[in-house]
């Protein structure tokens, strides 16, 4: 496939930064903590979505605690000793340089807080490579929902429609699906059936490459 876009919107946890085991880490602490039992499953739910809009589902498993009360436990896990270490995606941070050195307008539209978001934007070295940064805090609705996807896109003033998005959940395949965008799924927390709505899977980045247009290609019928 290889396509001219108006503007890049990637997610972040689990697209740029593999931060996803480290959520099921933190996900499976705070079931336990609360005597709670749950399976892969049901950690895997939170994937993609806003840690608040989950915990609001499943609050009847925690009686007499509330979603705020619950979802800052689970924060306080994410830097405890014993949480995992994150690292870059494989070709993320190289991908993320081309486009901008390419002049392609690049968003992030992501399912974290702001400040865990541009903790890691930082971290990566790529937070002056993005014109828009839309966290769970700047829309009313999460993923699945568009409208993460079509804040980035307006924020950039691009077209949703001749956009691309990155994603590595099915929640946010949905979302970029649903602004009509075109979507790119990763398969860095799922395989590759969990992603099949999305126009293209990849195993990562790395598989991506910026050509002269400015286009992406990527790789698929």
């Amino acid at each position: 496939m290889l396509v001219r876009p108006a503007a890049v919107v990637f997610d972040l946890d689990g697209t740029l930064i593999d931060t996803e085991p480290r959520s099921r880490v933190v996900w499976t602490w705070l079931f336990d903590s609360h005597g709670v039992a749950h399976n892969p499953d049901l950690i895997a739910s939170f994937a993609g979505r806003r840690g608040r809009d989950v915990l609001a589902e499943l609050l009847h498993l925690f009686p007499g605690r509330t979603v705020d009360e619950l979802f800052q436990q689970a924060i306080s896990y994410r830097h405890g000793p014993d949480s995992p270490a994150v690292a870059p995606i494989p070709g993320a941070v190289e991908l993320v340089r081309r486009l901008r050195d390419a002049g392609v307008p690049l968003g992030v539209a992501t399912s974290g807080q702001r400040a865990h978001v541009e903790g890691m934007l930082e971290e990566l070295g790529v937070r002056d490579c993005f014109g828009a940064v839309v966290t769970a805090d700047d829309v009313t609705a999460g993923k699945p929902d568009p409208e993460p996807f079509l804040t980035a896109c307006a924020r950039l003033d691009a077209p949703p429609e001749r956009s691309v998005g990155f994603e590595d959940a099915p929640a946010g395949v949905d979302a970029v699906k649903a602004a009509g965008m075109t979507c790119v799924g990763v398969t860095t927390t799922l395989p590759a059936p969990a992603l099949a709505a999305a126009d293209r899977v990849v195993a990562d980045l790395s598989e991506v490459d910026v050509v002269p247009g400015p286009a992406l290609r990527v790789p698929g019928g």
